[in-house]
């Protein structure tokens, strides 16, 4: 959906209104295959975080609302980080967040962009309508990042006296996120039949691992701590050693 601004900034009235449970929001595909896989494999860096994790809201594609001029208005970016969030109380499923209402502001929102995307106008900052206004202008989220997964270029902005500026990255072309105090950036590979460019997550010197490479790790961990032992006990076995003597073989 989207909304056109004719008042200036300074007269519109934001407010923080609950989605009503008859507010119907749109049942759009999904743009493009990609979108669910990188936001995905964000989300499964951090599952292992409980500090992330804990009164964490982690969506992709899920509507951040406000009320502007009393009129309800809803974006869904590809990817969103809330910390922290009020529980959820009801037993049917959350499909839509207010911040202030049910917890603060996000501390990110992401947008996917494919080669082709020229149903995505609201995303560029040339336009004083769509989700670049609501997010800079409405919902004020710090961090604001657009990624083209199809060339690798990420564009991160930081809100700064109420407009998003440009960020440069670090030197190792990663960008801080604050909040989250973890590094976003680009890395390039194979994960569940897509082969491209990834986002992902980054402490100050070490790659936060999917569940898949945790797993290699400790599988190549276990193979190493057996042929240890496997040694340990060839060094204790005389006639072993005696016959890797005879073999011309010295164990390490």
């Amino acid at each position: 959906m989207t909304t056109v601004i004719h008042k200036p900034i300074s007269q519109l009235k934001i407010t923080w209104p609950l989605l009503p449970d008859d507010f119907i929001l749109p049942d759009d595909p999904v743009d493009d295959i990609d979108h669910p896989l990188l936001a995905n494999g964000l989300r499964q860096s951090v599952v292992d975080s409980p500090e992330l994790m804990q009164d964490a809201l982690i969506v992709s594609n899920f509507a951040l609302c406000a009320a502007v001029d009393d009129r309800t208005i809803c974006k869904a970016p590809d990817w969103m980080y809330v910390q922290p969030v009020e529980p959820w109380a009801h037993n049917y499923p959350r499909r839509s967040y207010t911040p202030h209402t049910e917890g603060t502001v996000p501390f990110v929102v992401m947008e996917f962009l494919s080669a082709t995307y020229g149903d995505e106008y609201s995303v560029e900052h040339t336009e004083e309508i769509g989700k670049w206004f609501f997010y800079e202008q409405v919902i004020k989220v710090p961090r604001y990042v657009i990624f083209r997964q199809n060339t690798g270029r990420i564009e991160v902005y930081a809100l700064e006296s109420d407009r998003y500026e440009n960020q440069n990255s670090d030197e190792n072309g990663r960008y801080l996120i604050p909040g989250l105090n973890l590094f976003l950036g680009v890395w390039q590979g194979t994960r569940e039949g897509r082969t491209g460019y990834w986002l992902r997550w980054w402490t100050a010197g070490e790659l936060l691992l999917w569940p898949e490479e945790r797993a290699e790790n400790e599988r190549q961990r276990a193979d190493r701590q057996q042929q240890h032992k496997e040694l340990a006990e060839t060094l204790r076995n005389p006639e072993l050693l005696a016959r890797l003597a005879a073999l011309g073989i010295e164990p390490e």
